[in-house]
């Protein structure tokens, strides 16, 4: 049977029927039949076989499917015995939704699509191998890693790992334009590179001069950033990877700077299609300062970038506002604009129930969190990653004059369900750490020198997590009680330790640390203050319970780590962030990211095949009260939860908000009507910035006749 011809078919009719109760009762078991059926006429008489894997690798390398480069770096026999050991461990998927998105998405298909080449074994094999970089124990430790789905790649990663006509290992990106016609023409390259190939793009446009200022001296001439906006819209629309997929960008503007409103305007479904922007994302920078501007209900002034930057000698998104603002305000030379602070605040929401966009970026919150000398300006396209950048100088020759620094993101997700029954939760963080090193060691983007330095100079990552309603859920917590916040905390926590531990050995190791470690609150000791005191244990008794087979590092755990880190220094300038996730959650059999499930039962449709549904993991007639849908709960209780982890993550985490059209009474105390507002997305943006909330992801709204807004997540981001 061709893999092209996947419709007709018994396994989507019986995936479908879950969808049908019968005597009110949710028929699961349809599922399983649904994932038997799959492997019965599909994978298993559309799967090549050999007759072992030295044949199988034999094969790809000769018909150029994998390079043959790591192969050569291991004895056969240690091939051989750890593909056994894989096999060994029985691995079986646990939902009809897990198995289909492993074999369309990411396995190993010959060149005419017709035959599968490689089973999910194979897939963690040839990631274990190309990882662990020649490393027998750190490719075994890997393999029991993933095939356990305990830890899981980004989808780059775990899809190009070993591949000879791969793509790159990452596919998000964030770079910065400076306020210069050189800059602007490089970074709309850069965004075409990028976008080639398969990256998202986060850029900043922050330091552009307004609209209306002048021009070597002529004013009025400047045209703003909705024009620059646009001609990014049309690189990513041009450069769309063989036209398999649009490409994807965000764009990023302080809520300072004058051109606020008209960025937020071209968004609007009824903008002049001059100015309207349909494929490109917004995000807004928002300092302090405009919180408690909103919050007094007082004008704000907006502040010309080209004037800041004449007056300070550096970009605009490098000036302190909340700091700067009354000197700002005060100087003659300054030019500035005025405009009630809450009307821009409800501008905002306005867009975000209409289109789910702007993202937001606490940005004072961010860099008082940030234990990195030099400043974080902007985010991704998924408002995770949060770094420092340095801006660049450029010449007419669009030559380096000075090279700044720009992001690539290297992303990898822990699972939750599994990562808690796992025999030694220390020894499973590090044998992430050590993927993820080779992910941050190998990407060079030779097209965009800034990120290729920024990378090679920081060493960055982001390790996340996943299924953690899947575990709450299963363990008969309520996603948002003080349990589950309690939980949070710890398990992060872990994280960070862990992480810690391991990039101070591999510094220990290679006798090198980050570019610019020596001025890090890591270097001096104070990051660690808060965790020598004691206080991150678990001390319900319920939280004590889940971790009681793990090791919980004590105050004076935590002083040792302290003097080894300041002795031998760290090798990743940052290690932890939260994606949304998107397929790997569904190949894991748990839940996306930190966030709570959007339905029970999900409904999903997919290109040329119709609607799959898939059930939440281990729903039962136990865990049915725990599985709240997002849009039936509190958002004040996300927040809490994401609050808990942000605690201990270094860059930020993915946080979407669901809304409903339609608020049942009393979901939200402060409620008197039951239609929702700009004003409940206006608390809410503040409760998450008191909370200490450093990013707000997509707003998604659940209207009346059943859609969603908003719910158009990048498949360049989402890992």
């Amino acid at each position: 049977m061709s893999l092209k011809n996947l419709g007709d078919v018994s396994y989507f009719r019986l995936n479908n029927e879950i969808n049908r109760p019968i005597n009110g009762q949710i028929p699961l078991h349809k599922d399983k039949e649904a994932l038997s059926a799959f492997f019965a006429e599909n994978v298993h008489p559309n799967t090549k076989s050999f007759d072992s894997i030295t044949d199988k690798i034999r094969f790809l390398i000769e018909n150029d499917y994998i390079e043959s480069a790591f192969i050569a770096k291991y004895r056969p026999e240690f091939i051989e015995e750890l593909s056994q050991s894989l096999y060994d461990f029985d691995f079986r998927f646990k939902s009809f939704m897990a198995a289909y998105k492993f074999y369309q998405q990411y396995a190993l298909k010959t060149n005419d699509g017709e035959a599968y080449l490689e089973n999910i074994e194979d897939r963690v094999l040839f990631n274990a191998l190309y990882f662990a970089d020649g490393n027998e124990k750190l490719a075994h430790d890997l393999a029991m890693e993933m095939i356990a789905q305990r830890y899981q790649p980004a989808t780059p990663s775990f899809l190009n790992a070993g591949r000879s006509r791969r793509g790159e290992l990452v596919s998000c990106f964030l770079i910065q334009v400076t306020d210069d016609m050189n800059s602007i023409g490089r970074s709309i390259n850069s965004a075409l590179q990028l976008s080639r190939i398969g990256g998202g793009v986060g850029i900043s446009l922050s330091n552009l001069r307004e609209a209306g200022a002048p021009i070597k001296g002529f004013a009025g001439a400047a045209s703003g950033v909705v024009p620059v906006m646009k001609l990014f819209e049309d690189s990513f629309s041009y450069s769309n990877q063989l036209g398999q997929r649009q490409g994807a960008g965000v764009v990023y503007l302080n809520v300072f700077h004058p051109d606020i409103i008209a960025f937020l305007s071209t968004k609007k479904e009824n903008a002049d299609e001059k100015v309207r922007v349909k494929t490109l994302s917004l995000g807004v920078v928002i300092p302090d300062k405009f919180y408690e501007l909103a919050r007094k209900n007082q004008d704000m002034y907006l502040f010309s970038p080209y004037s800041v930057e004449r007056e300070y000698g550096i970009p605009f998104s490098y000036i302190d506002i909340t700091e700067k603002y009354d000197e700002l305000a005060a100087n003659p030379n300054i030019i500035k604009t005025k405009i009630r602070a809450r009307d821009l605040e409800t501008e905002i929401s306005k867009l975000q129930q209409e289109s789910g966009y702007p993202y937001v970026v606490n940005v004072d919150t961010a860099n008082r969190a940030n234990p990195i000398e030099g400043k974080i300006i902007m985010s991704n396209l998924c408002s995770e990653i949060l770094q420092v950048q340095t801006p660049s100088q450029i010449n007419d020759a669009q030559e380096f004059v000075k090279m700044g620094t720009d992001i690539s993101c290297n992303l990898g997700s822990t699972n939750v369900v599994n990562m808690m029954a796992s025999p030694d939760f220390g020894r499973s963080i590090k044998a992430m750490t050590r993927a993820l090193t080779f992910v941050t060691d190998s990407s060079s983007i030779e097209a965009v020198p800034t990120i290729k330095h920024g990378n090679s100079q920081a060493h960055t990552f982001g390790l996340g997590a996943m299924g953690l309603h899947s575990y709450l859920a299963q363990h008969h917590i309520e996603y948002g009680s003080p349990e589950s916040i309690e939980f949070t905390n710890i398990y992060f926590m872990l994280m960070n330790y862990w992480t810690l531990v391991e990039s101070n050995n591999i510094a220990r190791e290679r006798q090198e640390t980050f570019v610019g470690f020596d001025k890090s609150k890591y270097a001096d000791g104070t990051y660690f203050d808060k965790y020598v005191t004691g206080q991150f244990v678990p001390k319900s008794d319920k939280v004590k319970e889940l971790f009681k087979d793990h090791f919980i590092p004590q105050a004076a755990d935590w002083q040792a780590l302290r003097q080894a880190v300041m002795k031998d220094g760290l090798y990743h300038q940052n290690r932890l962030a939260v994606a949304p996730n998107g397929s790997i959650s569904y190949i894991n059999d748990v839940s996306a990211s930190i966030h709570p499930i959007t339905q029970r039962i999900e409904e999903r449709q997919e290109k040329k095949i119709g609607k799959i549904y898939y059930p939440a993991a281990g729903l039962s007639t136990d865990t049915i009260p725990y599985y709240t849908s997002a849009y039936d709960m509190d958002m004040r209780k996300v927040i809490d939860v994401y609050a808990a982890a942000t605690e201990h993550v270094d860059q930020g985490l993915s946080l979407t908000l669901f809304m409903r059209s339609d608020i049942p009474q009393g979901l939200y105390e402060w409620k008197t009507e039951s239609k929702q507002t700009t004003r409940d997305l206006s608390i809410l943006r503040n409760y998450a910035f008191n909370k200490g909330i450093k990013s707000i992801y997509y707003i998604r709204t659940f209207t009346d006749d059943g859609d969603e807004i908003g719910s158009n997540q990048c498949e360049s981001c989402v890992i």
